[in-house]
């Protein structure tokens, strides 16, 4: 599976600088594929191909922009399940989750960025004059491991729509789903330079593009450090930068919901992506009465969860993605030991059944206060803190104690109480009583956890620069 060219300027090419990268498995430990690491020679030729494309993409017709993206949907449905198995094999997620989710929702922004470009008013009467929505330019596209194609996509699929052309740098740890999807959009017959691809590290590629006096606007999604970095190297080029950062959300669940079901669900929203996913409720909030009740279901909620191979299809719980990833985990679930949390379930070390990979326990810690390490960083691994509250207002006080804003979660036996409680999380998503996912609808952070939204319109939005032109008669 070596994948050791770059797609630039409508051709798969060689680097400017051979450097090869192994790509592995954390469910074996082992390199299974090689990619090839870009420098800013690299970012250079896929920035000036883009640059070129931009002149006549930006004019085409809204017609044949839906075209393309018609045809890139396609060709995504038919290599759907190759594209859950790269993911599975590049970074862990089982299959099933892969195939349901990891893909699945990744051919939603694309659906998504189609619905919005039909009805999009690009120039509209207003005042004295007209409002025009005018494509950004040439977008540098920074996208993480975790999800690598969802995040991918959610950049890439309004970029396209709406009239921008494209670098890409997926990430090195999980880049050949991205590849894939570089052969998709070739396959569609987009124009060359309108999309391009170089793989490569944050300090070499991603610095590149985010520095690059041709790229009009970065987007990026990862860590809160690199995020700044990121918008420090934008800023001499006064580009746009968006940015969807790191998160620590809340769950409240009110004394007047189904305890032993929200406690449930929200260890299994916890875990999604073995906890690796930016939004996770990782801090559960109960009502100091429930405290036992709620640990109980927790530890009803662990046994259930099947830890395995990903490439089975009954595992619900895979690797994480890397040995360093594996270290923080277990780095941090010895500082909620050592800080004087209950553990419930889980605990050190890699699972007796697994004699490789990197596989940790799906851990849960009660008698958590706010000020523990736990309760305060993103740990990004299967790991629950539940933190008791009196009364409503300490509730929403250690909901938003946090730098972050990405999102948060509200159950309750009462819609409006739930609502009411929404209202004053200072978050950019709040999920009420599992509400599932909507591709529709903002996706974004307050505070530390970024800037910018990314799906649907106001996704959309992100890539256009808006014009007055006053004098137009009439």
């Amino acid at each position: 599976m070596d994948r050791l060219k770059f797609y630039i300027d409508g051709q798969w090419v060689d680097p400017a600088v051979p450097a090869t990268l192994g790509v592995v498995n954390p469910a074996t430990e082992e390199s299974f594929a090689r990619i090839s690491l870009g420098s800013a020679a690299d970012v250079d030729r896929a920035a000036a191909a883009a640059r070129r494309a931009f002149a006549f993409y930006a004019e085409t017709s809204v017609a044949q922009r839906l075209d393309w993206l018609n045809g890139i949907i396609d060709g995504f449905r038919a290599r759907l399940p190759a594209l859950a198995r790269t993911m599975t094999l590049e970074m862990g997620s089982p299959i099933t989750f892969a195939t349901e989710r990891q893909a699945t929702v990744a051919l939603f922004h694309f659906e998504e960025a189609v619905r919005v470009l039909t009805d999009f008013a690009f120039e509209e009467p207003m005042g004295a004059g007209i409002v025009r929505h005018e494509p950004i330019g040439v977008c540098g596209l920074i996208t993480p491991w975790n999800w690598p194609l969802n995040q991918v996509a959610s950049k890439v699929a309004p970029a396209l729509a709406t009239g921008c052309t494209v670098v890409l740098k997926p990430s090195e740890m999980a880049p050949l789903s991205a590849m894939i999807l570089a052969e998709i959009i070739h396959d569609s017959g987009l124009p060359p330079g309108v999309f391009n691809l170089v793989n490569g590290d944050g300090p070499r590629v991603g610095e590149a593009i985010a520095s690059h006096p041709e790229v009009d606007m970065v987007s990026f999604t990862g860590s809160t450090g690199a995020g700044t970095r990121v918008a420090m190297l934008a800023a001499p080029t006064v580009k746009r930068v968006a940015q969807e950062l790191g998160g620590k959300s809340a769950n409240i669940i009110l004394d007047d919901a189904d305890l032993r079901a929200s406690v449930i669900a929200g260890v299994y929203a916890c875990y999604t992506n073995a906890g690796q996913n930016c939004q996770s409720p990782t801090r559960m909030l109960v009502h100091v009465s429930q405290r036992e009740a709620a640990f109980d279901a927790a530890q009803a909620a662990v046994a259930s969860i099947r830890l395995g191979d990903p490439l089975l299809p009954e595992t619900t719980l895979g690797p994480l993605v890397s040995q360093g990833q594996f270290d923080k985990v277990q780095r941090l679930i010895q500082a909620g030991l050592d800080e004087g949390a209950t553990l419930v379930a889980g605990g050190l070390g890699r699972p007796a059944a697994m004699n490789h990979g990197y596989y940790v326990h799906p851990t849960v810690f009660g008698d958590v206060t706010p000020q523990m390490t736990i309760a305060r960083e993103e740990i990004f691994g299967p790991v629950l803190s539940i933190l008791n509250y009196e009364t409503e207002d300490e509730a929403i006080d250690i909901a938003n104690d946090t730098p972050f804003g990405l999102a948060g979660f509200v159950q309750s036996g009462d819609p409006e109480r739930a609502l009411k409680l929404a209202r004053r999380i200072r978050a950019g998503r709040v999920y009420l009583n599992g509400a599932a996912f909507d591709r529709s609808l903002p996706f974004g952070g307050y505070k530390q956890s970024g800037n910018g939204r990314e799906f649907g319109v106001y996704g959309f939005r992100e890539y256009l620069e808006v014009k007055a032109v006053l004098g137009y008669p009439g």
